[in-house]
Formats: C-alpha cells, structure tokens, sequence
C-alpha cells in the first residue's frame, strides 16, 4: 500500500514558502530558510490591512469562476488575491493591466484573458 494517499493535500515547494506580515504600514515579504522567516523586502502597506498572510498556501484561480478580494502581491510571475479567508493566484501573463496592489476587485476570465473590475464585496473589519 505505499503511495496510497487516503485524502488530498496540496504539495508545497517548502524551499520557497512565502508570505505576507503586514504591521505598521508596512508589507513584508517573507521566505522560509531553515526554519527561519527571513525578510525579502519591504514596502508600505497601501490599503491592506495588518496580518500574517500565508500566501504559499495560494492555489491557481478556477478561470470558470470570479475571484473577488484585496490584491495582496504581484512578483514577476503570478499575483496573488485573498478572497475571503483564502488565496488564490493569477497568471500575470493573462492581465493587460495588473491590478494595484491593496485594491479590493473582481477578476473573471474571458478567452484565458483577465478581467479586472471593482469588488462588490464590502469592507468588514475582523
């Protein structure tokens, strides 16, 4: 019986596990390196609001659906968007225009293209 997985579990590049500290005004991109958060960079924070996000457990946006929420980092392959309590990532090559950082926005695919609008969604506090 071995290989038999009894339930599904995303599998994640532990060498490049990334997320997002936001505290201060500032967004701090973070990898983890032995165990150990290091800082990659550091930007203001916009209109993101403080927290930890754990942007490595992102999965690829269904393009047969909308994904509404708050823009949260762009790198030079993929952005990456909380919608609701999880995330998700787009493809930047799909965007004619990336979306800004911070903003709260709709994306929906039409021919493999990305849409961006504004968000239906109202901001909540926690």
């Amino acid at each position: 019986m071995t290989g038999f997985r009894l339930f599904w579990l995303p599998k994640i590049n532990r060498s490049t596990m990334q997320r997002l500290l936001v505290l201060n005004g500032y967004r701090l991109l973070q990898s983890k390196h032995a165990g150990q958060w290091i800082v990659d960079k550091v930007d203001k924070a916009g209109a993101i609001k403080p927290g930890i996000y754990n942007i490595y457990l992102a999965i690829p946006a269904d393009k047969t659906k909308a994904h509404d929420g708050i823009i949260l980092y762009a790198d030079n392959q993929f952005v990456y968007q909380q919608t609701g309590q999880n995330f998700v990532w787009h493809d930047q090559e799909n965007f004619r225009d990336l979306p800004e950082i911070g903003a709260s926005c709709k994306i929906r695919y039409e021919n493999e293209q990305a849409i961006v609008s504004k968000s239906s969604r109202k901001p909540t506090r926690k």
